[in-house]
Protein backbone atom coordinates (compact mmCIF):
# COMPACT_ATOMS: atom_id res chain seq x y z
CA UNK A 1 0.00 0.00 0.00
CA UNK A 2 2.85 2.41 0.84
CA UNK A 3 4.39 1.91 -2.63
CA UNK A 4 1.07 2.67 -4.33
CA UNK A 5 0.64 5.82 -2.23
CA UNK A 6 4.17 6.95 -3.07
CA UNK A 7 3.62 6.35 -6.78
CA UNK A 8 0.41 8.37 -6.71
CA UNK A 9 2.11 11.21 -4.89
CA UNK A 10 4.96 11.27 -7.38
CA UNK A 11 2.52 11.34 -10.28
CA UNK A 12 0.75 14.38 -8.83
CA UNK A 13 3.87 16.33 -7.88
CA UNK A 14 5.67 15.59 -11.14
CA UNK A 15 3.08 17.58 -13.10
CA UNK A 16 4.10 20.71 -15.02
CA UNK A 17 4.61 24.06 -13.30
CA UNK A 18 2.57 26.72 -15.06
CA UNK A 19 5.29 29.33 -15.29
CA UNK A 20 6.00 32.13 -17.72
CA UNK A 21 9.66 32.92 -18.32
CA UNK A 22 10.23 36.65 -17.97
CA UNK A 23 7.42 37.01 -15.41
CA UNK A 24 8.31 36.56 -11.77
CA UNK A 25 5.75 34.14 -10.41
CA UNK A 26 5.59 31.83 -7.40
CA UNK A 27 6.73 28.61 -9.06
CA UNK A 28 9.73 26.34 -8.48
CA UNK A 29 12.86 28.17 -9.55
CA UNK A 30 16.63 27.85 -9.93
CA UNK A 31 17.36 30.91 -7.78
CA UNK A 32 15.60 32.37 -4.75
CA UNK A 33 16.04 35.94 -3.53
CA UNK A 34 15.40 37.19 -0.01
CA UNK A 35 15.37 40.86 -1.02
CA UNK A 36 16.08 42.33 2.43
CA UNK A 37 16.76 41.10 5.94
CA UNK A 38 17.23 42.59 9.39
CA UNK A 39 18.74 40.93 12.47
CA UNK A 40 19.17 42.71 15.80
CA UNK A 41 22.61 41.58 16.97
CA UNK A 42 22.13 42.50 20.63
CA UNK A 43 18.48 41.86 21.45
CA UNK A 44 17.22 38.25 21.17
CA UNK A 45 13.65 39.60 21.26
CA UNK A 46 14.34 42.19 18.56
CA UNK A 47 14.19 41.96 14.79
CA UNK A 48 15.18 38.77 13.01
CA UNK A 49 14.40 37.18 9.66
CA UNK A 50 13.33 33.59 9.05
CA UNK A 51 13.40 31.89 5.67
CA UNK A 52 12.74 28.44 4.25
CA UNK A 53 14.37 26.67 1.34
CA UNK A 54 12.24 23.86 -0.10
CA UNK A 55 12.71 21.20 -2.75
CA UNK A 56 9.69 20.84 -5.07
CA UNK A 57 10.97 17.62 -6.60
CA UNK A 58 11.38 14.00 -5.51
CA UNK A 59 15.01 14.31 -6.69
CA UNK A 60 17.65 15.28 -4.17
CA UNK A 61 19.47 18.54 -4.85
CA UNK A 62 21.96 21.04 -3.46
CA UNK A 63 21.43 24.72 -2.76
CA UNK A 64 24.13 27.36 -2.42
CA UNK A 65 23.30 30.23 -0.06
CA UNK A 66 25.05 33.62 -0.22
CA UNK A 67 24.70 36.48 2.29
CA UNK A 68 25.35 39.96 0.84
CA UNK A 69 25.61 43.37 2.47
CA UNK A 70 23.11 46.11 1.62
CA UNK A 71 25.68 47.39 -0.89
CA UNK A 72 26.00 43.95 -2.52
CA UNK A 73 29.34 42.78 -1.16
CA UNK A 74 29.60 39.04 -0.55
CA UNK A 75 30.03 38.21 3.15
CA UNK A 76 29.41 34.47 3.58
CA UNK A 77 28.27 31.48 1.53
CA UNK A 78 27.52 27.86 2.38
CA UNK A 79 25.84 24.72 1.02
CA UNK A 80 22.59 22.96 1.91
CA UNK A 81 21.64 19.42 0.87
CA UNK A 82 17.94 18.71 0.28
CA UNK A 83 16.44 15.26 -0.07
CA UNK A 84 13.34 15.00 -2.26
CA UNK A 85 10.51 17.26 -1.01
CA UNK A 86 12.80 18.46 1.78
CA UNK A 87 12.48 21.76 3.64
CA UNK A 88 15.20 23.60 5.52
CA UNK A 89 14.21 26.44 7.83
CA UNK A 90 16.77 29.13 8.66
CA UNK A 91 16.71 31.80 11.34
CA UNK A 92 19.32 34.30 10.19
CA UNK A 93 20.04 35.12 13.84
CA UNK A 94 21.39 31.57 14.26
CA UNK A 95 23.90 32.27 11.50
CA UNK A 96 24.81 35.93 12.05
CA UNK A 97 24.77 35.99 15.87
CA UNK A 98 25.53 32.39 16.88
CA UNK A 99 27.63 31.25 13.91
CA UNK A 100 25.58 28.10 13.28
CA UNK A 101 25.00 26.85 9.73
CA UNK A 102 22.23 24.42 8.69
CA UNK A 103 23.04 20.77 9.45
CA UNK A 104 22.52 18.73 6.28
CA UNK A 105 24.42 15.95 4.53
CA UNK A 106 23.99 13.83 1.42
CA UNK A 107 23.90 10.04 1.61
CA UNK A 108 27.68 9.74 1.36
CA UNK A 109 28.24 11.82 4.49
CA UNK A 110 25.11 10.57 6.28
CA UNK A 111 24.59 6.87 5.39
CA UNK A 112 22.34 6.21 8.41
CA UNK A 113 20.03 9.20 7.76
CA UNK A 114 20.62 10.74 11.17
CA UNK A 115 21.11 14.23 9.72
CA UNK A 116 19.10 14.50 6.49
CA UNK A 117 16.20 12.09 6.75
CA UNK A 118 14.74 10.42 3.67
CA UNK A 119 10.96 10.31 3.33
CA UNK A 120 9.03 7.44 1.69
CA UNK A 121 8.82 9.28 -1.66
CA UNK A 122 12.14 11.14 -1.44
CA UNK A 123 15.43 10.49 -3.16
CA UNK A 124 18.60 10.52 -1.03
CA UNK A 125 21.85 10.26 -2.99
CA UNK A 126 25.55 10.95 -2.57
CA UNK A 127 27.22 14.16 -3.70
CA UNK A 128 30.93 13.29 -3.50
CA UNK A 129 31.79 17.00 -3.77
CA UNK A 130 30.32 17.44 -0.28
CA UNK A 131 32.85 15.09 1.36
CA UNK A 132 34.75 17.11 3.95
CA UNK A 133 32.25 19.95 3.57
CA UNK A 134 28.94 18.67 4.92
CA UNK A 135 27.74 18.43 7.60
CA UNK A 136 29.03 21.64 9.12
CA UNK A 137 30.38 21.46 12.66
CA UNK A 138 28.60 24.10 14.71
CA UNK A 139 29.37 26.72 15.56
CA UNK A 140 30.83 26.77 12.08
CA UNK A 141 31.94 30.39 12.43
CA UNK A 142 34.47 31.20 15.13
CA UNK A 143 34.56 34.51 16.96
CA UNK A 144 36.90 36.13 14.41
CA UNK A 145 34.71 35.09 11.48
CA UNK A 146 31.56 36.19 13.28
CA UNK A 147 33.11 39.60 13.92
CA UNK A 148 33.74 39.90 10.17
CA UNK A 149 30.14 38.96 9.28
CA UNK A 150 28.60 41.27 11.87
CA UNK A 151 30.92 44.16 11.03
CA UNK A 152 30.27 43.87 7.30
CA UNK A 153 26.49 43.72 7.74
CA UNK A 154 26.42 46.78 10.02
CA UNK A 155 28.63 49.02 7.90
CA UNK A 156 31.72 48.67 10.08
CA UNK A 157 35.30 47.91 9.00
CA UNK A 158 36.27 44.25 8.74
CA UNK A 159 39.86 43.16 9.29
CA UNK A 160 39.56 39.45 8.49
CA UNK A 161 38.89 39.66 4.75
CA UNK A 162 38.55 43.36 3.91
CA UNK A 163 41.74 44.77 5.52
CA UNK A 164 39.82 47.31 7.58
CA UNK A 165 37.55 48.39 4.74
CA UNK A 166 33.77 48.73 4.86
CA UNK A 167 31.23 46.96 2.68
CA UNK A 168 27.80 48.19 3.80
CA UNK A 169 25.93 51.17 5.19
CA UNK A 170 26.46 52.29 8.77
CA UNK A 171 22.93 53.05 10.02
CA UNK A 172 24.17 53.94 13.49
CA UNK A 173 22.78 50.83 15.18
CA UNK A 174 23.51 47.15 15.70
CA UNK A 175 21.04 45.84 13.12
CA UNK A 176 22.58 43.56 10.49
CA UNK A 177 21.12 44.34 7.06
CA UNK A 178 21.50 42.84 3.61
CA UNK A 179 19.97 40.29 1.26
CA UNK A 180 20.30 36.58 0.46
CA UNK A 181 20.49 34.60 -2.78
CA UNK A 182 19.98 30.84 -3.02
CA UNK A 183 21.01 28.96 -6.17
CA UNK A 184 20.30 25.35 -7.16
CA UNK A 185 23.74 23.84 -7.78
CA UNK A 186 25.32 20.66 -9.11
CA UNK A 187 28.00 20.34 -6.44
CA UNK A 188 29.17 21.59 -3.08
CA UNK A 189 31.45 24.56 -3.63
CA UNK A 190 33.01 27.58 -1.94
CA UNK A 191 32.61 29.56 -5.17
CA UNK A 192 29.82 32.08 -5.60
CA UNK A 193 28.14 33.93 -8.54
CA UNK A 194 31.04 36.20 -9.68
CA UNK A 195 33.52 33.30 -9.88
CA UNK A 196 34.49 31.84 -13.25
CA UNK A 197 32.75 28.50 -13.78
CA UNK A 198 29.95 29.14 -11.31
CA UNK A 199 27.63 29.87 -14.25
CA UNK A 200 28.07 28.11 -17.58
CA UNK A 201 25.45 28.39 -20.32
CA UNK A 202 22.93 25.58 -20.09
CA UNK A 203 23.37 25.08 -16.34
CA UNK A 204 26.45 22.84 -16.65
CA UNK A 205 28.70 24.85 -14.31
CA UNK A 206 28.49 24.80 -10.55
CA UNK A 207 24.99 26.27 -10.79
CA UNK A 208 22.23 24.29 -12.45
CA UNK A 209 19.23 25.41 -14.47
CA UNK A 210 16.91 22.97 -12.70
CA UNK A 211 13.89 24.85 -11.39
CA UNK A 212 13.42 22.94 -8.15
CA UNK A 213 13.53 25.46 -5.31
CA UNK A 214 10.78 27.39 -3.57
CA UNK A 215 10.50 29.18 -0.26
CA UNK A 216 9.23 31.98 1.92
CA UNK A 217 10.45 34.44 4.52
CA UNK A 218 9.08 35.94 7.72
CA UNK A 219 10.10 39.08 9.60
CA UNK A 220 9.77 38.65 13.37
CA UNK A 221 10.10 41.23 16.13
CA UNK A 222 8.90 39.68 19.37
CA UNK A 223 9.55 42.81 21.39
CA UNK A 224 7.21 44.84 19.16
CA UNK A 225 4.71 41.96 18.65
CA UNK A 226 5.25 42.10 14.89
CA UNK A 227 5.36 39.26 12.40
CA UNK A 228 4.71 39.21 8.67
CA UNK A 229 6.04 37.42 5.64
CA UNK A 230 5.93 36.74 1.93
CA UNK A 231 7.17 34.22 -0.58
CA UNK A 232 10.78 34.55 -1.61
CA UNK A 233 11.37 35.95 -5.09
CA UNK A 234 11.36 32.90 -7.39
CA UNK A 235 13.73 33.36 -10.36
CA UNK A 236 13.50 30.70 -13.04
CA UNK A 237 16.26 29.53 -15.35
CA UNK A 238 15.83 28.79 -19.03
CA UNK A 239 18.64 27.89 -21.44
CA UNK A 240 17.05 30.16 -24.05
CA UNK A 241 17.99 33.19 -21.95
CA UNK A 242 21.45 34.54 -22.70
CA UNK A 243 23.47 37.58 -23.69
CA UNK A 244 20.54 39.26 -25.46
CA UNK A 245 18.53 39.19 -22.24
CA UNK A 246 18.88 41.14 -19.02
CA UNK A 247 19.42 38.13 -16.78
CA UNK A 248 19.38 38.27 -12.99
CA UNK A 249 23.14 37.77 -12.59
CA UNK A 250 24.13 39.57 -15.79
CA UNK A 251 26.58 41.93 -14.07
CA UNK A 252 28.62 38.96 -12.84
CA UNK A 253 28.52 36.86 -15.99
CA UNK A 254 29.39 39.88 -18.15
CA UNK A 255 32.28 40.65 -15.79
CA UNK A 256 33.56 37.12 -16.47
CA UNK A 257 33.08 37.50 -20.25
CA UNK A 258 30.18 35.06 -20.54
CA UNK A 259 27.19 37.44 -20.64
CA UNK A 260 23.86 35.98 -19.60
CA UNK A 261 25.34 32.55 -18.83
CA UNK A 262 23.25 32.34 -15.67
CA UNK A 263 20.15 31.90 -17.91
CA UNK A 264 17.97 33.39 -15.15
CA UNK A 265 15.07 35.74 -15.81
CA UNK A 266 15.34 39.36 -14.76
CA UNK A 267 13.14 41.18 -12.26
CA UNK A 268 10.78 44.13 -12.54
CA UNK A 269 11.58 47.76 -13.29
CA UNK A 270 8.22 49.55 -12.83
CA UNK A 271 5.95 49.04 -9.81
CA UNK A 272 2.73 50.17 -8.16
CA UNK A 273 2.69 50.12 -4.36
CA UNK A 274 -0.20 50.87 -1.99
CA UNK A 275 0.38 52.76 1.24
CA UNK A 276 -1.66 53.44 4.39
CA UNK A 277 -0.35 55.87 7.00
CA UNK A 278 -3.12 55.87 9.58
CA UNK A 279 -6.43 54.13 10.21
CA UNK A 280 -5.75 50.46 10.92
CA UNK A 281 -2.00 51.02 10.40
CA UNK A 282 -1.05 54.03 12.53
CA UNK A 283 2.64 53.09 12.36
CA UNK A 284 2.52 53.56 8.61
CA UNK A 285 3.97 51.90 5.54
CA UNK A 286 7.51 50.99 4.55
CA UNK A 287 8.81 49.81 1.19
CA UNK A 288 11.41 47.04 1.25
CA UNK A 289 13.34 47.46 -1.97
CA UNK A 290 16.09 45.41 -3.63
CA UNK A 291 17.94 46.92 -6.60
CA UNK A 292 20.56 45.73 -9.08
CA UNK A 293 23.61 48.02 -8.90
CA UNK A 294 24.61 46.60 -12.33
CA UNK A 295 28.28 46.24 -11.41
CA UNK A 296 30.51 44.37 -9.00
CA UNK A 297 31.04 46.24 -5.73
CA UNK A 298 34.28 46.06 -3.76
CA UNK A 299 34.92 47.01 -0.13
CA UNK A 300 35.78 50.69 0.29
CA UNK A 301 37.49 53.10 2.65
CA UNK A 302 35.12 53.67 5.55
CA UNK A 303 35.95 57.38 5.66
CA UNK A 304 35.45 58.00 1.96
CA UNK A 305 32.33 58.60 -0.13
CA UNK A 306 30.14 55.65 -0.99
CA UNK A 307 31.45 53.62 -3.93
CA UNK A 308 30.00 54.27 -7.36
CA UNK A 309 27.19 53.90 -8.40
CA UNK A 310 25.66 54.64 -4.98
CA UNK A 311 23.40 56.39 -4.18
CA UNK A 312 21.12 55.01 -6.90
CA UNK A 313 18.63 57.30 -8.60
CA UNK A 314 15.37 56.53 -10.40
CA UNK A 315 13.43 57.78 -13.41
CA UNK A 316 10.18 58.79 -11.70
CA UNK A 317 8.28 58.60 -8.41
CA UNK A 318 4.64 59.75 -8.36
CA UNK A 319 2.48 59.69 -5.21
CA UNK A 320 -1.31 59.43 -5.73
CA UNK A 321 -4.01 59.94 -3.15
CA UNK A 322 -7.33 58.07 -3.34
CA UNK A 323 -8.95 60.85 -5.40
CA UNK A 324 -6.31 60.53 -8.15
CA UNK A 325 -4.55 63.75 -7.17
CA UNK A 326 -0.81 63.32 -7.39
CA UNK A 327 2.48 64.86 -6.40
CA UNK A 328 6.01 64.23 -7.65
CA UNK A 329 8.69 64.42 -4.98
CA UNK A 330 11.68 66.02 -6.63
CA UNK A 331 14.23 63.47 -7.76
CA UNK A 332 17.36 63.54 -9.82
CA UNK A 333 17.46 61.92 -13.25
CA UNK A 334 21.05 60.65 -13.21
CA UNK A 335 23.07 58.23 -11.11
CA UNK A 336 24.82 58.87 -8.86
CA UNK A 337 22.71 61.82 -7.78
CA UNK A 338 24.72 65.00 -7.08
CA UNK A 339 24.79 65.85 -3.34
CA UNK A 340 21.64 67.57 -2.07
CA UNK A 341 19.92 67.29 -5.44
CA UNK A 342 16.49 65.70 -5.37
CA UNK A 343 15.38 62.63 -3.42
CA UNK A 344 16.97 59.21 -3.50
CA UNK A 345 14.38 57.05 -1.73
CA UNK A 346 16.10 53.78 -2.64
CA UNK A 347 19.83 54.58 -2.76
CA UNK A 348 21.27 51.18 -1.83
CA UNK A 349 21.02 47.65 -3.15
CA UNK A 350 18.77 46.53 -0.26
CA UNK A 351 16.84 48.81 2.08
CA UNK A 352 13.75 49.72 4.07
CA UNK A 353 12.24 53.12 3.13
CA UNK A 354 9.47 54.72 5.19
CA UNK A 355 6.64 56.27 3.16
CA UNK A 356 6.46 59.94 4.19
CA UNK A 357 9.89 59.63 5.73
CA UNK A 358 12.90 61.79 4.79
CA UNK A 359 13.69 59.75 1.71
CA UNK A 360 10.15 59.50 0.35
CA UNK A 361 7.87 62.42 1.28
CA UNK A 362 4.14 61.83 0.71
CA UNK A 363 1.38 64.26 1.73
CA UNK A 364 -1.63 61.88 1.57
CA UNK A 365 -2.25 59.35 4.30
CA UNK A 366 -3.78 56.85 1.89
CA UNK A 367 -2.99 56.14 -1.73
CA UNK A 368 -0.49 54.47 -4.02
CA UNK A 369 2.93 55.20 -5.47
CA UNK A 370 4.08 54.80 -9.06
CA UNK A 371 7.73 53.75 -9.16
CA UNK A 372 9.74 53.80 -12.37
CA UNK A 373 13.03 52.53 -10.97
CA UNK A 374 14.92 52.53 -14.25
CA UNK A 375 18.09 54.61 -14.11
CA UNK A 376 21.44 54.98 -15.86
CA UNK A 377 24.27 53.51 -13.77
CA UNK A 378 27.79 54.85 -14.11
CA UNK A 379 30.17 52.01 -15.00
CA UNK A 380 27.33 49.54 -15.59
CA UNK A 381 28.26 46.00 -16.62
CA UNK A 382 24.72 45.58 -17.97
CA UNK A 383 24.45 47.04 -21.50
CA UNK A 384 20.72 47.84 -21.49
CA UNK A 385 20.40 51.45 -20.29
CA UNK A 386 18.31 52.79 -18.67
CA UNK A 387 16.75 49.49 -17.61
CA UNK A 388 17.32 48.29 -14.06
CA UNK A 389 15.88 45.26 -12.28
CA UNK A 390 14.39 45.71 -8.81
CA UNK A 391 11.97 44.18 -6.33
CA UNK A 392 9.50 46.02 -4.08
CA UNK A 393 7.58 44.70 -1.08
CA UNK A 394 5.03 46.76 0.88
CA UNK A 395 4.95 46.49 4.68
CA UNK A 396 2.15 48.07 6.75
CA UNK A 397 2.43 48.15 10.54
CA UNK A 398 0.22 48.70 13.54
CA UNK A 399 2.93 48.13 16.10
CA UNK A 400 1.94 45.89 18.95
CA UNK A 401 -1.20 44.58 17.29
CA UNK A 402 -0.85 43.56 13.65
CA UNK A 403 1.17 43.93 10.48
CA UNK A 404 1.00 42.82 6.86
CA UNK A 405 3.40 42.52 3.95
CA UNK A 406 2.73 42.02 0.24
CA UNK A 407 4.70 42.29 -2.97
CA UNK A 408 4.07 45.45 -4.97
CA UNK A 409 2.43 45.05 -8.37
CA UNK A 410 5.03 44.60 -11.11
CA UNK A 411 4.15 46.72 -14.14
CA UNK A 412 7.20 45.87 -16.22
CA UNK A 413 9.97 43.27 -16.45
CA UNK A 414 13.46 43.69 -17.91
CA UNK A 415 14.16 40.12 -19.11
CA UNK A 416 13.59 41.07 -22.75
CA UNK A 417 15.19 44.52 -23.16
CA UNK A 418 13.57 44.97 -26.58
CA UNK A 419 10.11 45.06 -25.03
CA UNK A 420 10.83 46.25 -21.47
CA UNK A 421 8.79 49.38 -20.66
CA UNK A 422 10.18 52.69 -19.43
CA UNK A 423 6.93 54.61 -18.91
CA UNK A 424 6.63 58.03 -17.35
CA UNK A 425 3.41 59.57 -16.06
CA UNK A 426 2.78 62.83 -17.90
CA UNK A 427 3.08 65.81 -15.57
CA UNK A 428 0.94 68.82 -16.69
Amino acid sequence: MKSLWAAALLAVLAGPAFAVIGTIDDVPAATLLLPYFEVDLDNPSGATTLMSINNASAEATLAHVVLWTDLSVHVLDFNIYLTGYDVQSLNLRDIIVNGNLPLTASAGQDPTDTISNQGPASQDINFASCNGVLPYTNPALNATYLDHVQSALTGQPSELFFNGLCSGIDHGDRIARGYVTVDAVNQCSTNFPPDVGYFVNGGIGIATNRNLLWGDYIYVNTEQSLVHGETLVHIEADARLGAANYTFYYRYTNFNLDPGADNREGLGNVFAARFINGGPFPSGTSLLVWRDAERSINPFNCNSNFPSPFPLGQNQVVVFDEEENFETPEGCQISPCPPQEGITPFPWEAQRTVVDGPGLPASPDFGWIFLNLNTVVVGSQVPFPPLMQNWVTVEMDAKGSMSVAMDAVTMGNVTDPATAPDPLIAIP
